[in-house]
């Protein structure tokens, strides 16, 4: 079937597509987001805080995830595009607001911010489109879904508090699960992946945009800490660490496997499965790394020279661990291979944590800043293969 031409849609001529400042605006907040997460699991740093910020990190990612799909496709210079991701921040906002009480008095805050943001943004992009285009059947597809998850959301939020995670677990597997189900719907079948092609490019760079991001997050967080805690020169030390983890992790996200996934996903005649599997799924635990390090960061700078108990150990080898591991998979999804550098770097946060507990949380993050920066610098380091220009093809 042809697809109409419409005029909220972005134009698919081969050029590029940039991030708009609507779209930047609408990252801002789950800046706040993620900044609330981190705070949540550093006041409940248990298996119960831990897996309650996991639960939410995954609603907050469902929010954000499906509307960068929308606005791979919608163009946010269309007026009524733009309101509609004007709504969706403000939603975010909320949501976002509700995240440290999301479980108590704030449950209903949050539910409803989260449905009428999903359910809202996928009516408005069915009702944006012509009848006859491909994506449109889709969207219905999605609503529907999106209504069937909402009900549980609400009626979760509703029940009393021991309830609330009989109706809410489920209502979250509905969300995941919807995807890798091509939303089908009775009457209304399954959505195949040539339904809903991306341009990878913008795709790619909206995730890119995502993870600076959470390594931003992590920045103000230290910093923040830091200011309270007073600059003294342990301190200082603590904050340059805090910051040389960082740094590696950018320098490792930001390399050449992006860059030759961004151009892998650019030319991918099933671009639809491709960014489903490996960005909307696989960089679930690369953001969760993100914000593991982030905590430790903070309990290193608020004890520096104190040893950390299990979970502060947890959270400083295990968020990078986590991390390096989150990256490999999407590797392995993008370009077919993992890299055993980094396999390699992994078990030596797994050997350095079971000598953790004799060190300093500042010798601990020490060795954890050196052992990232060795892996990114030597990972950077040329190769006969990186030197030579690739033949071309034909």
């Amino acid at each position: 079937m042809s697809a109409p031409p419409s005029p909220h849609l972005r134009p698919r001529d081969g050029g590029e597509q940039p991030t708009t400042s609507v779209e930047l605006l609408f990252d801002l907040v789950y800046v706040f987001a993620v900044t609330q997460l981190s705070h949540l699991l550093i006041d409940h740093l248990t298996f119960a805080g831990a897996g309650r910020t996991a639960f939410l990190l995954l609603v907050v990612w469902w929010a954000w995830i499906y509307t960068t799909w929308m606005v791979n496709w919608f163009d946010p210079s269309s007026t009524p595009v733009r309101l509609v991701l004007v709504g969706a921040t403000l939603a975010s906002l909320l949501m976002a607001a509700a995240i440290p009480t999301a479980f108590g008095a704030n449950a209903l805050l949050f539910a409803a911010a989260y449905v009428a943001l999903q359910l809202g943004r996928n009516v408005a992009g069915a009702l944006l489109l012509h009848p006859e285009h491909r994506l449109r059947l889709t969207f219905e597809r999605i609503v529907w879904w999106s209504v069937a998850s909402g009900v549980l959301w609400i009626a979760g939020a509703l029940a009393p508090e021991r309830l609330l995670f009989a109706f809410w677990a489920p209502a979250l597997a509905v969300d995941l699960v919807a995807p890798v189900a091509g939303y089908w719907t009775p009457g209304l079948g399954r959505s195949s992946s040539d339904d809903y092609p991306v341009e990878g490019g913008h795709f790619a760079e909206r995730f890119q945009a995502f993870i600076i991001i959470a390594l931003g997050e992590s920045i103000v967080v230290t910093g923040a800490t830091a200011s309270s805690r007073g600059l003294t020169g342990t301190v200082i030390a603590a904050l340059a660490v805090a910051f040389l983890v960082t740094g590696a992790l950018w320098w490792l996200y930001f390399g050449e496997v992006a860059e030759h996934s961004r151009a892998r996903l650019a030319t991918a005649d099933d671009s639809g499965i491709l960014a489903r599997d490996a960005y909307t799924y696989l960089h679930l635990p690369i953001v969760a790394g993100i914000i593991m390090v982030a905590v430790g960061d903070d309990l290193l700078i608020a004890q520096p020279r104190a040893s950390l108990a299990t979970a502060g150990i947890v959270m400083t080898v295990g968020g990078p661990a986590l991390y390096l591991l989150g990256e490999s998979m999407f590797r392995l999804r993008m370009i077919g291979s993992v890299s055993p550098k980094r396999l390699a770097a992994v078990v030596a946060l797994c050997v350095l944590g079971l000598v953790a507990g004799d060190l300093s949380a500042l010798a601990l993050a020490g060795a954890v800043g050196v052992l990232m920066t060795a892996l990114a610098v030597w990972e950077y380091a040329p190769s006969p293969a990186r030197a030579q220009p690739s033949a071309p093809e034909g």
